[in-house]
């Protein structure tokens, strides 16, 4: 059965309330964390820090120990997938993701080839994987290591072909809440097979999926989490190209709408599209949410008029949602005794989303952070 809307036009407030509903962020969800990872294909983490924000925002009852202890298990990796970025992914999404986004990973090589003159870079994989898997390295260390072999490549070209021609992992103790680690890097394999966990990350999970059936799979999965969506949309999230041909062979399976600009929108046909006057609660979210990243088109959740203000220069901000859109940012600061959550919206808010986001600001205090000490203040930070 063939599912065509092509009448029925979603308004950006709309689209807005589908995604945040796909995203776990209207309600918190009973979910534990792994489930939510998979959901969600991963989240952003740039940083130690901004998984466990993300989840602490999308679910019911979550402690950071939670993820943690995906991690300590490696049930959970932190690893480079879509658009070049550090993300943390069950195991078995870790596998199977990789393997889609290899292609733009060997582009990204090719825009350092004037670096690696006279490099061969099977040869490079072949090296790099033997360092690694012997045991854990810094990107300085494996970088070294490869410079005693090609002393007239450039250092940083060799360290960027290592990163995207291997699955590489950043071992604990990074990425563990309230620990430190530097980062060392291993395979995938290597870090897998040494010590797996069961569902939703066994490591034994087939990684031989056809192509195709593994994009099509991957299409599916991205509009249950972020549709509808366009195909740029799905694009601009997962850094592939030329993904029309995908969501042709779906389409006899998906429901077909267009946003204001007409612009062809494809989602799963049972999945929640609220009305545009569900409540959407305040909610804090860690910089570099995918929330704010996973469309070409970002209207349904940033106003145009706050395009560009996350971030200044290399410094990307927290951010929160009012209403269901993009209304400032956020910054912790924590001291042995006393943790501050600073808030700064982009506009006048009202008295009752004023109290609001003082509510979900204390209730994030109060249950990650540790300080006897915590206050809310309303200030600036982008200034």
């Amino acid at each position: 059965m063939e599912h065509r809307t092509e009448d029925a036009i979603m308004s950006p407030r709309a689209l807005g309330r589908a995604t945040l509903a796909r995203q776990l962020l209207l309600e918190r969800a009973p979910m534990d964390a792994g489930a939510a990872l998979e959901h969600l294909l991963g989240l952003q983490a740039q940083n130690v820090r901004p998984p466990y924000f993300a989840l602490w925002s999308r679910l019911d009852g979550f402690r950071p120990e939670e993820l943690s202890g995906l991690m300590e298990s490696r049930a959970a990796v932190r690893m480079v997938t879509m658009r070049s970025t550090i993300h943390t992914h069950t195991a078995r999404d870790a596998r199977l993701l990789r393997t889609l986004v290899q292609a733009p990973r060997d582009r990204e090589v090719q825009q350092f080839r004037k670096g690696l003159v006279g490099v061969d870079l099977e040869l490079l994989a072949r090296i790099s994987r033997e360092l690694v898997e012997e045991r854990p390295r810094t990107m300085g260390e494996l970088r070294e290591a490869l410079l005693v072999r090609w002393p007239e490549a450039e250092p940083a070209a060799l360290s960027v072909a290592a990163r995207c021609l291997l699955p590489l992992v950043q071992v604990t103790p990074r990425g563990l809440w309230g620990r430190s680690g530097q980062v060392r890097l291993t395979t995938l394999d290597t870090w897998l097979a040494e010590d797996t966990a069961g569902d939703p990350a066994d490591a034994s999970a087939p990684t031989d999926t056809p192509a195709d059936s593994l994009l099509d799979a991957t299409v599916l999965r991205y509009l249950a989490a972020f549709g509808p969506a366009s195909v740029r949309d799905m694009q601009t999230w997962s850094g592939l190209t030329r993904l029309r041909t995908a969501f042709e062979r779906l389409r006899p399976k998906l429901l077909v709408l267009r946003d204001e600009a007409g612009t062809e929108l494809f989602d799963l046909p049972e999945a929640p599209r609220p009305g545009e006057d569900v409540p959407a609660p305040a909610r804090f979210l860690p910089e570099f949410d995918n929330l704010l990243l996973s469309h070409a088109d970002r209207s349904r959740i940033v106003p145009a008029e706050l395009k560009g203000r996350t971030w200044k220069g290399n410094q990307a901000y927290c951010t929160f949602l009012l209403d269901g859109r993009l209304a400032g940012v956020w910054r912790l600061t924590e001291e042995r005794d006393r943790a501050e959550l600073v808030v700064e919206p982009f506009g006048q808010v009202t008295r009752g989303q004023r109290r609001e986001l003082e509510e979900e600001a204390e209730r994030l205090l109060a249950e990650l952070t540790t300080a006897p000490g915590r206050a809310v203040r309303f200030g600036t930070i982008t200034g």
